[in-house]
């Protein structure tokens, strides 16, 4: 700690000297900056019981690394390019100029010679193109390629990529980190995740990278990319994970991490590690205006892709478990209408004939809170276990129904290519009758389903209900013209009297909404109808 040189004492008559004065106050802020953290500690303790305070607790933080240098000399040798070739369609031949070949996209050849082709004519610019008069003979490209990444996570020479990296590929190829190319088999891939595995072989045991844990990776944690961008070859960028559970709808099991790792084209299939040399996601796409990284890459947990890959590795293909039900989102206005404090849980729309979950005695307007003993806060939870679930086994899932909780065990089937683990409802159509409405109730133009609106609006004679002709202004409702209202809470609707009559008994109980079952093109789907502001 600096200390501070003794003053002279100044009578009153001794003007006051302000340069002297500006230097103490300067030696005193400067001289606080000496003081250690131990002392600063010290001081804050005794000052503490002097004035009868407990002493704050210290908080101990991770310490930024240093460097990342030795992470990636440890875990690089593992990553691998991988190249993989298609068979180009024929498309049209320009007479201008020689045929220039296609190069891999994402390479750094591709724009340079795309616009080669342009100024050629040859890619649809000036003289040439679709439609053009030197597009009449056709010619085929012969072979096209794609570049990715991927890393070995078997010293045998099984590798995890995306699937999109190798779709459709005739020949596969995965250079190591020393330049050594070997072809690559495809062991099996999983489009509804967009995995694959290969397998090379080596007379040799190849370097290989473990899986992390992903359940522990948290907001916040320091993360290193490690791929193949543009097909410049081994390339290293470091970040942090910045959120969790991002649904990007590219499939039904979305549950990326969000990285703000430099994260280009040809990372995909590319691995990310923690600062042990673990995997915790594989990069699989980027959020960009532009094509290039803008700090905002998508990664595929490593729970869940190493579960994927274990089953691709032991059978070459995926099986998943199978409930049978459309489920939907369970809105504010939707938890109300049903009792539910909390937005929470899965509404099942529509129930499967001769399905698990019909056989369970699952009906429509039950609302899953858990299955198996975990929650189900969203959608993606409920078709994520299911999906989990092996054919065969039964779990107990609890369900609301009526206002009251109840348990139902369901034995699960396997998941065929042409069945949905547990849809989401995606209905939309926005008929209109164009009859006369009848009986406004809400804001809801109503009128008897009869035959002429049947014909009118292409309704099947099994759907039994109200249909809506029409909106009133101003009124803001999630429900259409042409929507055949076929139950207002627990009752079945033949009427707009019926549906006013419930209505008027929800507002009287104080219920805040109320929850209808709609037919829309044929499509059921629950709404609620607010009832007060």
């Amino acid at each position: 700690m600096t200390t501070l040189p003794p003053t002279k004492s100044q009578t009153p008559n001794q003007p006051q000297r302000p340069g002297r004065f500006r230097r103490t106050v300067a030696a005193l802020l400067l001289g606080s900056t000496v003081l250690t953290a131990p002392a600063l500690a010290g001081w804050a303790a005794s000052q503490a019981q002097q004035n009868g305070a407990t002493p704050p607790a210290v908080t101990m933080t991770q310490d930024t690394p240093s460097t990342f240098a030795d992470l990636a000399a440890k875990v690089s040798p593992a990553v691998v390019n991988i190249s993989a070739t298609q068979e180009a369609k024929a498309e049209p031949r320009a007479q201008r100029g020689p045929q220039i070949p296609g190069f891999p996209p994402g390479s750094p050849f591709e724009e340079f010679f795309r616009q080669f082709q342009d100024q050629m004519g040859q890619n649809g610019g000036p003289g040439g193109g679709p439609g053009g008069q030197d597009d009449q003979e056709q010619a085929p490209r012969g072979k096209m390629g794609a570049l990715g990444s991927g890393f070995i996570i078997d010293p045998a020479g099984y590798v995890v990529t995306n699937n999109h990296v190798i779709d459709g590929a005739s020949e596969i190829t995965v250079t190591l980190q020393d330049g050594t190319a070997m072809p690559a088999k495809l062991i099996g891939r999983d489009a509804k995740t967009d995995l694959a595995l290969l397998k090379v072989k080596s007379d040799k045991p190849l370097p290989s990278v473990d899986w992390a844990d992903s359940d522990k990776t948290r907001v916040g944690d320091w993360v290193m990319a490690v791929g193949n961008p543009f097909g410049l070859g081994g390339t290293v960028t470091k970040g942090i994970v910045s959120a969790r559970g991002r649904d990007i709808h590219s499939g039904p099991y979305d549950d990326y991490f969000q990285l703000d790792a430099a994260i280009n084209r040809g990372n995909s299939g590319g691995p990310t590690f923690d600062l042990s040399g673990r995997v915790i996601g594989i990069n699989t796409a980027i959020y960009s205006p532009n094509g290039g990284s803008v700090g905002i890459g998508f990664a595929i947990p490593a729970n869940l892709a190493k579960e994927v890959v274990a089953q691709l590795k032991d059978s070459g293909k995926v099986e998943r478990g199978w409930l049978g039900v459309k489920i939907q989102e369970v809105t504010p206005d939707i938890a109300d209408s049903v009792g539910l404090p909390s937005a929470k849980g899965a509404l099942v729309a529509d129930v499967t004939a001769d399905s698990p979950a019909q056989r369970a005695g699952l009906h429509q307007g039950d609302v899953v809170l858990s299955y198996a003993g975990k929650p189900v806060n969203t959608l993606r939870d409920l078709t994520r276990n299911v999906a989990e679930t092996k054919a065969g086994d039964t779990v107990e899932m609890k369900i609301l129904r009526e206002g009251r909780e109840k348990t139902v065990p369901v034995r699960i089937d396997r998941l065929s290519d042409q069945t949905q683990v547990a849809s989401a409802d995606t209905g939309s159509g926005n008929g209109s009758a164009g009859q006369e409405e009848v009986a406004p109730v809400k804001g809801l133009k109503l009128a008897p389903l009869d035959r002429a609106a049947r014909k009118r609006l292409g309704i099947d004679d099994a759907v039994q209900g109200v249909v809506v002709t029409g909106l009133s202004s101003s009124v803001d409702v999630p429900i259409r013209p042409g929507d055949v209202i076929e139950r207002v809470g627990d009752s079945e609707v033949k009427s707009p009297a019926d549906v006013r009559h419930r209505v008027a008994e929800a507002e009287k109980a104080g219920q805040k909404a109320l929850l209808m079952l709609i037919n829309r093109q044929g499509n059921e789907s629950f709404v609620a109808l607010k009832l007060k502001a």
